[in-house]
């Protein structure tokens, strides 16, 4: 068993009391490390670290430059470490090694955009209509940065923040899923190798139930970035809500992948497919709807058996597996009960539809990778957001239905068009009602491009140019350079 401790200004320490509690590795089954069960003294601690952090010359007094230069050697410091880091989220949340090798290579990239456009953050000069004035603008940080991400893919979505979060000078408290809380840890060693100053960065660990609320409320933090469902999010929006406090939210989704009748099919089939089985249906962007025109239905749903059939499932640490388990025990349960429910609503289950009992899944939490049919619109399956390698296949007849299908839910982080015709392309581009909309592709993502979602999916946007505004504030400054002293009692 591997024991942890929280970093909290600069000191790794246990928690208050001494608590634990243990981290499972999803294929086995089985506890593997001991983390640090945090309590609201341990916020507190850690809070007022960042604060202390925030104001200290050690931190506020660097130039935007040398803040630019901390997050390029930090970032250079992350990819030595992406093999050993995605190794670690394998172990502790289950996905595929492929995959968390993959971001863990690419998180770099994030840390040296944001570390780039650190000195490029201006304010302007404003041709004020008062004679004898100069106003100009400044862009200054927020302060302390409350981020809480979730388990599926932890460091690259608590990347998302961190990274425009300390580009614009804010410091952090960051707290991870209480299901994969070891490579936040771990990732938290190398802020302190990088030479980030004490308390610039701190990490608590443990349940979102117990310390959550007094990592939101605290008056001392001063903006909220929260990954994860859409109700805990509604919970951590009314909270902030409370002390007025600035949120990003990127929350769940109920993503549509449309197939139109010019789509090349075998391209739609894989897409389809990666969309919701490659990651075990266990993130956010989840195509776990795929809408296919009525005259390639057939066409389609044969090819999209035949190529989820192959699904190889198994230890997410061999670079083989194409599925892997379900991270946590809760949400096994709660993908199950979703399968159920659909088959109690009339759906047609025509792959998988249970537990997978297959040798290679050991005594790991695995669900069958299952497709419905017969799926009507306003089931809860087509819906509610399984969070699990469960796909909906909803016929349509025109682009107006399928328009009208995909907008029919109170999600709208992303969706998926195929077709060959750029005027449809264009027009689905306009007509979806999602933050972020691919065309004959899925589940692409850049530190360049602005992701985030439309209605109950979110507020905000993470990475390129738009996020960095996310964590600054501007302030107008005025000097009268006339010498008159105004009337006091007139408003200029």
């Amino acid at each position: 068993m591997n024991d942890y401790q929280m970093l909290i200004d600069g000191a790794w320490v246990d928690a208050t009391g001494g608590g634990t509690f243990e981290s499972e590795n999803p294929y086995l089954g089985a506890a593997w490390a001991r983390v640090p069960r945090a309590t609201p003294e341990d916020v507190d601690r850690a809070v007022r670290a960042a604060r202390r952090a925030f104001v200290s010359p050690a931190w506020r007094g660097l130039s935007a430059s040398a803040r630019g230069l901390l997050l390029r050697r930090f970032a250079d410091l992350v990819a030595e470490e992406a093999d050993r880091l995605a190794e670690l989220e394998t172990r502790d949340n289950g996905k595929l090694i492929t995959e968390m090798r993959g971001q863990l290579r690419y998180v770099p990239q994030w840390f040296h955009y944001f570390g780039g456009l650190a000195d490029k953050i201006e304010g302007r000069v404003i041709p004020i209509d008062k004679p004898g004035v100069f106003n100009f603008t400044r862009e200054e940080p927020l302060g302390v940065v409350a981020a809480i991400t979730p388990w599926n893919s932890p460091l690259m979505l608590a990347t998302w923040k961190l990274a425009p979060a300390l580009a614009a000078g804010n410091t952090i408290v960051w707290k991870p899923s209480e299901f994969s809380s070891v490579s936040a840890l771990e990732f938290g060693r190398l802020f302190e190798k990088a030479g980030f100053p004490p308390g610039v960065v701190n990490i608590v660990t443990g349940f979102g139930n117990e310390i959550g609320g007094a990592l939101v409320e605290h008056p001392a933090v001063a903006k909220v970035a929260f990954t994860g469902g859409d109700r805990t999010g509604q919970s951590v929006y009314e909270l902030a809500a409370r002390s007025i406090k600035p949120v990003t939210l990127e929350l769940g989704g109920k993503s549509a992948n449309i197939v139109f009748e010019d789509a090349v099919i075998d391209d739609a089939v894989k897409g389809v497919v990666s969309g919701i089985f490659a990651a075990t249906g266990q993130t956010c962007i989840a195509g776990s709807r795929a809408l296919v025109h009525a005259s390639v239905y057939d066409r389609f749903m044969e090819r999209l058996l035949d190529l989820a059939r192959t699904a190889r499932m198994g230890d997410p640490a061999e670079e083989t597996t194409q599925v892997g388990p379900v991270t946590t025990r809760p949400q096994y349960q709660k993908v199950l009960d979703y399968i159920r429910i659909a088959k109690e609503e009339g759906a047609r289950c025509v792959l998988g539809g249970g537990p997978a009992s297959r040798p290679e899944c050991g005594s790991g939490w695995f669900v069958e990778p299952t497709i419905f049919t017969d799926v009507r619109p306003d089931m809860r399956i087509a819906q509610e957001e399984v969070f699990g390698p469960v796909l909906s296949v909803i016929r349509f007849d025109s682009d107006d239905e399928a328009v009208e299908i995909a907008n029919g839910t109170m999600f709208g982080l992303a969706a998926g068009v195929w077709t060959q015709s750029i005027n449809r392309a264009l027009s689905m581009s306009q007509r979806l009602e999602a933050g972020t909309v691919w065309v004959n592709t899925y589940r692409a993502v850049s530190y360049m491009s602005p992701f985030g979602g439309y209605k109950r999916s979110g507020i905000g946007r993470e990475s390129g140019l738009t996020a960095i505004r996310e964590y600054l504030q501007e302030k107008s400054v005025w000097i009268d350079t006339s010498g008159n002293v105004p009337n006091p009692f007139v408003m200029r």
